[in-house]
Formats: structure tokens, sequence, C-alpha cells
């Protein structure tokens, strides 16, 4: 059995096919970040901030959950008690905690820290799904580290 010669032009073809192969997924998703929620079905604040997530171009996918079984998710994926919201995303092997602008999920894909993800504790209002943005008081994202610490990811004023 022979093997023919490996040229250039094939290496490069094989090579560009290959790209090609690999990208069609993301091409045929339209390229969007995919995120999947766990919310309580009955919190209205978590479909507006999934209603946001949507218009900026993410594709969302949610997943009822109550109570003791929405804490344990969290608490199993390593969110501190102390950051803990409403609802849970999980994007990219990220957690996403709570009302979490758009471009600090973005900022995270970007950057792609070694972390658990980030979290916007509690509920403040003005944040994403929970009130007029012109009223908010001030908040923090918290980027969460994989041993369990936080630090301040990103900071939002009153306005």
């Amino acid at each position: 059995m022979t093997h023919p010669d490996m040229t250039r032009r094939t290496l490069l073809s094989s090579s560009a096919a290959f790209g090609l192969g690999a990208a069609l997924p993301a091409l045929a998703q339209g390229g969007q970040p995919q995120i999947h929620v766990l919310k309580d079905p009955n919190c209205g604040c978590c479909t507006a901030w999934n209603d946001i997530l949507k218009a900026d171009g993410f594709q969302v996918t949610t997943e009822t959950s109550f109570g003791t079984a929405l804490s344990r998710y969290k608490i199993e994926n390593g969110i501190p008690i102390e950051m803990v919201s409403c609802h849970t995303g999980r994007i990219d092997g990220y957690m996403i905690e709570g009302h979490v602008p758009a471009a600090d999920i973005r900022r995270l894909l970007r950057e792609r820290p070694d972390a658990v993800g980030l979290a916007v504790p509690g509920m403040p209002y003005g944040s994403p799904g929970m009130g007029p943005e012109d009223r908010r008081e001030a908040y923090d994202v918290h980027l969460i580290r994989r041993d369990g610490t936080t630090e301040i990811f990103s900071s939002y004023p009153a306005a």
C-alpha cells in the first residue's frame, strides 16, 4: 500500500476544512453565548433578567427549581452563602448568581479568570431585572474565587 506525499496544499486544505468543521456548531447557533438558568417559577425579576440577557444576544434556557433544591445547587456549585441571590445561571463553566449585568458576563467570558463565577448578592434595586436603572442603588458585582473568597469585579454607583 502506498501513501501519497503530503503537500503543503493538502495540509492547508485539510487544516482549513478542520477549522471550518470545528466552527460550524457556533455558526449554527449564531455564535451567541448560551446560559442555563435555574429559577423559582413565580419570580418575576428572574424572568426580567432572562429577557434582558436575551435582548443582549444570549441564548437563555431556564429550569424550574424550588427552595432547598435551588439552595443546594448554589452551594454545590461554589456560591458562598453571603453571595446568594434569587436565580443561578451556568455559562461556559462559570456560575452567575443574581442580577449580574450582561456586560460583566461578557467580560468574564473574555478574560476567563480561574474562578467559580460572578455574583450580585441580594436583589439591589435598579440592577438588571430589578427596576429602572436610572433610580438604581449602588451595588457591586463580585468575582467568586475557587477557594470561596470574593473580590469586586465591577461597581455600579447609585443613579
